[in-house]
C-alpha cells in the first residue's frame, strides 16, 4: 500500500461531538490494563469525529472516529478509539501498520459538505449520520490531544495536533442500535463543535507499555 511515513499532515474541515459515556458500556471496549478516567461518577468522556481531508493532504479521504473513553496509563491521560473508518484501503494500511488503529473500510456520503450534513455506512449498515445546524463561531486555536492504541501486543501513545477555525453548532446524531458503537454512543452530545479550515498533524507513534 502507498501510505505516506508518519507524520501525517491532513488538511480540510471536521465535527465533533462529545457524549457521557457509561464506564460499565466503555469497559468492553477498551483494555483492562488501561484505567478508566472518570469525568462525573460512573461516566467517561467519549465522542464521534466526523472529517474530510482534501487537497493539500499527505492522503485525502473521509474519516469516522468513535473515542470509546478517557484513558491513563503512569499519569498520562488520552483517548481511546474503539471504532474507526474511512474510505481509502491506503489510511486503513496506514492506520492498522502505523498506528495500530483498527480501521475499516466504510462508505460517506456528504449532503451539503462543510454545513454538516453526512451519512457513513459499511455495506447494507448505516454506521451513523450526522446533521449540525446553526453555528456560533470562535477564534482560530489549536489543541493538541494524546491518544493510545495497540499492537503486537504492546501499548502505543501519539499525539495529534489541530488547527482550526472552530464553531459550536447544534447537532442531530443518529447512531442505530444496530451500529458497531450503537450501545456505547447512546446518549445525546453534551456539546458539538465544528472545525473549518483545518489543519491536523498526526505523530508517529511511541511504544509506552509491552
Amino acid at each position: 500500500m502507498g501510505y505516506p511515513q508518519a507524520p501525517w499532515t491532513l488538511k480540510g474541515y471536521a465535527f465533533l461531538s462529545l457524549h457521557l459515556v457509561e464506564i460499565a458500556k466503555a469497559s468492553p471496549f477498551i483494555p483492562v490494563e488501561l484505567a478508566i478516567v472518570s469525568t462525573i461518577p460512573g461516566k467517561t468522556l467519549g465522542g464521534v469525529y466526523l472529517s474530510q481531508y482534501t487537497n493539500g493532504s499527505d492522503l485525502t479521504y473521509n474519516e469516522l472516529i468513535v473515542v470509546a473513553g478517557l484513558v491513563s496509563w503512569r499519569g498520562t491521560i488520552g483517548s481511546w478509539v474503539s471504532h474507526i473508518y474511512v474510505d481509502n484501503p491506503d489510511s486503513v494500511a496506514g492506520g492498522r501498520e502505523v498506528w495500530g488503529l483498527p480501521k475499516e473500510m466504510a462508505d460517506f456520503r456528504w449532503e451539503s459538505g462543510e454545513s454538516g450534513s453526512v451519512t457513513v455506512r459499511q455495506g447494507d449498515q448505516l454506521l451513523c449520520s450526522w446533521r449540525s445546524t446553526g453555528r456560533f463561531s470562535l477564534l482560530r486555536q489549536q489543541f493538541s490531544f494524546p491518544s493510545f492504541s495497540q499492537q503486537n501486543g504492546s501499548f502505543l501513545l501519539f499525539n495529534s495536533t489541530a488547527q482550526a477555525n472552530f464553531g459550536l453548532v447544534s447537532a442531530s446524531l443518529d447512531i442505530p442500535q444496530s451500529s458497531p458503537f450503537g450501545r456505547l454512543i447512546d446518549s445525546p452530545p453534551v456539546m458539538a463543535v465544528s472545525a473549518d479550515s483545518l489543519d491536523l498533524k498526526v505523530d508517529a507513534p511511541r511504544i509506552v507499555a509491552n
